[in-house]
């Protein structure tokens, strides 16, 4: 009996110490292992702020489906974000011509078509939407130790020759305050410990597990990583297999640019 509870006591501690905190985040060991690595390399969010702003062409090409061409501009210390669209086939006022303004300030959304002001409510919901997933995107690898994520190791899996590390990573629903969240299956490049690939969830277009694909290539801007091309897939229903449907690149960056949230105001009619 004195064997078995020592086991037991012997397994607590093991849990115990394979299980952190960061934070609100909830993770283990080897997936901190992984994100230290990364941000060895990278830098953490801080670093990102200290660049204080920045703007830069986005154009978002789902092929067939649409795509989208913006002027963005961010501001990292609080996250607010603006966005002027010449093209919005895909996700902005899709079907309706002119130019399309978007602004999130405070967490409060603006929406423009043509300089009018548009207060629907489901465009403005979708202009939250956008304004917070095109910020995240630029800052991902920054973000993967967030309040409120969660992390656990799934081994390796060898994709093209490369034997990467898998983490899962999950939100705490009581810290993100959302409906539901998205959910990730990051590959940690073990020799350079970028991540150069994860799947994704999508439960806001209805997408609830993880089977989305995206891969990305960094530029080193400014001393700072920017993914500056991704490319996502998407699995055939009927046969499984991956097949390119986007590709998402940003160009002409530029950090320092002395903006300020009253800027991202709009002004319409």
């Amino acid at each position: 009996m004195k064997f078995t509870t020592n086991i037991l006591k012997s397994l607590l501690v093991t849990l115990f110490a394979l299980t952190l905190t960061v934070g609100n985040a909830q993770t283990d060991a080897k997936s901190q292992e992984l994100l230290n690595n990364l941000t060895s390399v990278v830098g953490n969010y801080d670093k990102l702020k200290s660049k204080k702003d920045v703007q830069f062409h986005y154009v978002y090409d789902n092929f067939d489906a649409g795509k989208d061409i913006s002027a963005e501009r961010l501001i990292f210390d609080g996250e607010h974000s603006w966005a002027t669209y010449g093209q919005h086939d895909r996700n902005v006022l899709p079907g309706k011509k002119g130019v399309a303004q978007q602004s999130l300030i405070h967490g409060v959304p603006q929406l423009t078509l043509n300089g009018k002001f548009i207060a629907d409510k489901e465009a403005l919901g979708a202009t939250v939407f956008i304004r917070e997933v095109n910020s995240f995107w630029f800052s991902m690898i920054y973000k993967l130790g967030d309040n409120g994520t969660n992390h656990t190791y799934m081994g390796t899996e060898n994709v093209d020759g490369i034997n990467y590390e898998k983490v899962s990573l999950t939100y705490d629903n009581a810290v993100t305050g959302k409906p539901a969240d998205d959910e990730y299956i990051l590959y940690f490049n073990p020799k350079t410990h970028m991540l150069d690939l994860f799947y994704f969830s999508l439960p806001a277009f209805g997408v609830n597990d993880p089977i989305l694909k995206m891969t990305m290539d960094y530029e080193k801007i400014d001393g700072v990583y920017i993914p500056t091309v991704r490319k996502s897939y998407a699995p055939n229903p009927e046969t499984g297999e991956y097949g390119l449907n986007g590709e998402y690149t940003f160009s002409n960056i530029k950090f320092k640019n002395k903006y300020k949230p009253a800027d991202f105001k709009l002004i319409g009619m």
